[in-house]
């Protein structure tokens, strides 16, 4: 995004007078920063504007900067220097700015699960009507938000903004620098009991959303939510409960998806998709795109045609033809037992083997959250492979509770679950991958042969 050097006389003092135009910015100097406007970043270790001189051999020709710092002596006058009283606020005041001047349609997304893939749905609809730009990888907190803005092509209609967050306060900041014209909540799970300590608080912090939607906006809502209650009357809620303004009445499996009818309407939707909850997903996407104009006929040829960013329900077929499920970017409680449903309703596969790998950052509960999980593994589930500390829970669980029938397993690292595994797959065996991000659980896959 190519910006004026006036959006930034609002809230910062230049050391010279520039009229430039920057073409985009920068915060790590290891790459080309040509003409580009540096944004050292301050973290708990590190800082950026100890990297100020290289910014400059790459070609940076502004920079923000720390007033409470000295600028380097021998580089004054070598780059234009705006003086800000913090570095992140002036990147996210900069965001605004251009936001307010470029005036795309925002839509923000936030949850604890089903972020990516509701904001990958998002995409395939509203691209059919406006240029649209979505979050890219995880960058959804208070450096990575502003900096996709800042990233979002010039000729962007409408930008899809991904909101993440550790504590209370964290999406209302977020949502006061995007103004969302629509905001979305997908559900509350147990991600972030470590740092909120209850669903109560994590679902008070999602609900910030609402801080900076414009006074014409829409919110859309999981509304078989109870902690969504709250705000459920001035939301488009959706779901299965027959109060939802948009409700699942009928569900189909196919091979590889489902097709589902909405209530007082006829014509089925369809998505390629495994795992059943994907299909409440999807009504996140139609809300949106049937209040942005959208047309009905684009609504369901886009979503129809979907493909999900990596790691997510990901299929992948094995050397000697087994089918592997890579659902590692992430897990909560609640995804696992999603992905664990996901396996079950698989048709075809005499053999469906869950691979279970470490849950973090669940707080006091931890255990108990594991240990939860082994209730959700029935028949036709045939095998629990558990991969680290945390996940022998489920296996522990597991066994205290043999009379269910499924076999489990327990180990330590990767490689040893990979080499049990190796020899225990054929074609009709389907092999799901779950864990949290930090496990990399997804290293499974080329070790067991595909």
């Amino acid at each position: 995004m190519k910006f004026h050097s006036t959006l930034l006389d609002n809230f910062s003092k230049v050391s010279m007078k520039t009229d430039v135009i920057f073409d985009g910015i920068a915060t790590d100097t290891r790459k080309d920063c040509t003409n580009q406007l540096f944004v050292p970043i301050v973290g708990e270790v590190y800082d950026g504007h100890r990297f100020i001189d290289k910014a400059i051999e790459s070609g940076a020709t502004g920079t923000l900067w720390d007033e409470s710092k000295p600028f380097p002596k021998d580089l004054d006058g070598r780059i234009a220097v705006y003086y800000v009283k913090d570095t992140t606020e002036g990147l996210q005041n900069l965001a605004k700015a251009v936001l307010d001047k470029h005036k795309p349609y925002v839509v923000g997304v936030t949850g604890s699960n089903g972020k990516t893939t509701v904001k990958d749905m998002l995409e395939a609809v509203l691209s059919t009507k406006y240029k649209t730009y979505k979050t890219q990888g995880n960058l959804n907190n208070h450096w990575g938000l502003p900096m996709t803005i800042l990233g979002m092509p010039e000729d962007t209609d409408l930008l899809i903004l991904e909101m993440g967050m550790s504590s209370q306060g964290e999406i209302s900041l977020l949502s006061s620098i995007a103004k969302p014209d629509v905001a979305v909540i997908t559900n509350i799970g147990e991600s972030h009991l470590l740092q909120l300590g209850s669903k109560e608080n994590i679902a008070k912090a999602k609900m910030e959303i609402v801080d900076g939607l414009k006074k014409s906006g829409s919110l859309i809502i999981d509304g078989d939510e109870p902690l969504l209650s709250p705000v459920k009357s001035r939301a488009i809620s959706c779901g299965y409960q027959g109060e939802n303004d948009i409700q699942i009445s009928e569900v189909s499996q196919l091979e590889k998806g489902f097709t589902f009818t909405l209530a007082n309407e006829e014509k089925p939707f369809e998505i390629h998709l495994l795992g059943k909850h994907n299909v409440k997903n999807a009504l996140f996407s139609i809300a949106a795109g049937r209040k942005l104009g959208i047309e009905e006929g684009a609504i369901r040829a886009s979503l129809s045609s979907l493909k999900l960013t990596g790691m997510r329900l990901e299929q992948f077929k094995s050397n000697n033809g087994a089918l592997i499920i890579n659902d590692a970017y992430n897990a909560s409680p609640t995804s696992m037992k999603a992905a664990i449903d996901t396996l079950s309703e698989l048709e075809g596969y005499k053999k469906k083997i869950a691979v279970l790998g470490d849950m973090y950052e669940l707080g006091d509960k931890e255990e108990q959250l594991h240990r939860e999980i082994a209730e959700s593994i029935r028949n036709p589930i045939t095998e629990v492979v558990t991969v680290g500390e945390k996940s022998k829970w489920i296996y522990d669980e597991m066994k205290k509770n043999e009379a269910v029938g499924v076999p489990a397993v327990s180990f330590a690292t990767k490689e040893e679950a990979s080499s049990y595994l190796k020899d225990r797959l054929d074609k009709e065996t389907a092999v799901l991958l779950k864990a949290s991000r930090g496990l990399g659980l997804e290293t499974i896959i080329k070790a067991i042969g595909n």
